[in-house]
């Protein structure tokens, strides 16, 4: 099931963002994700359009929407590779005509994931945050 976030729910998600940045991004040091934590608890995820997946009653993924953009998508590492991702994405892009995210260039698995829903490389950019490269990304969906 798919629902709106609700405010008990900001742990689960600060700790499954945390541990898959860990998982996802090894090419960055675990001390930037570290001291990201308590922004995205208190101001990322707060500000956002969010929505979580759910299994058994247990949030095991969200997608974080600032108007178009999608801000974060993660899921539990436990249950990745299970469709759980690609749910979340397909509900956003049900309610939008246009997304546009960003994705570290490293991040082979990611990349491959949002091309094979449809999103292309719009452009490659420096993140600001991290020096490292990334793409930005769009989909339509006309």
């Amino acid at each position: 099931m798919i629902r709106k976030y609700k405010r008990t729910d900001i742990d689960t998600l600060v700790d499954i963002w945390y541990k898959g940045s860990l998982q996802s991004h090894s090419f960055i040091q675990p001390n930037y994700w570290r001291s990201q934590l308590s922004e995205m608890k208190e101001k990322y995820i707060p500000m956002s359009e969010t929505y979580v997946k759910t299994h058994q009653s247990r949030v095991i993924g969200f997608i974080s929407m600032l108007d178009n953009y999608l801000a974060a998508l993660f899921v539990d590492v436990s249950f990745q590779n299970n469709g759980a991702g690609r749910e979340l994405l397909h509900f956003i892009q049900d309610q939008r005509e246009v997304i546009e995210l960003k994705v570290y260039k490293d991040n082979s698995s990611a990349l491959r994931f949002y091309q094979n829903n449809g999103f292309v490389i719009k452009e490659e950019l420096i993140d600001e945050h991290t020096d490292m490269p990334e793409f930005l990304m769009e989909w339509n969906k006309n």
